[in-house]
């Protein structure tokens, strides 16, 4: 194995797995090279980096319906027994 290379393992049907082992015999080449240039193809198209757009809670996804209250993290330990 290569220095630059990382080994992984997948559990493949065994009639996928006939069928990889085919179409790599009619190409020419090992089942190995089929993968990797199908995983190259696949991620040709997708761009890394951030998200569009990101989630925002403010404000929440759900409103209260209750009476608002103001707590301080001093107050809450305070109610609340802890073991």
């Amino acid at each position: 194995m290569k220095a630059d290379s990382v080994r992984t393992s997948i559990d493949l049907p065994r009639d996928l797995h006939r069928r990889l082992r085919e179409a790599a015999a009619r190409r020419g080449c090992s089942a190995r090279q089929l993968i990797l240039a199908s995983i190259e193809n696949a991620l040709e198209g997708v761009e890394a980096g951030r998200p569009q757009r990101r989630l925002s809670l403010d404000p929440p996804l759900v409103p209260s319906r209750g009476r608002k209250f103001d707590l301080t993290n001093e107050q809450i330990y305070e109610l609340i027994e802890f073991p």
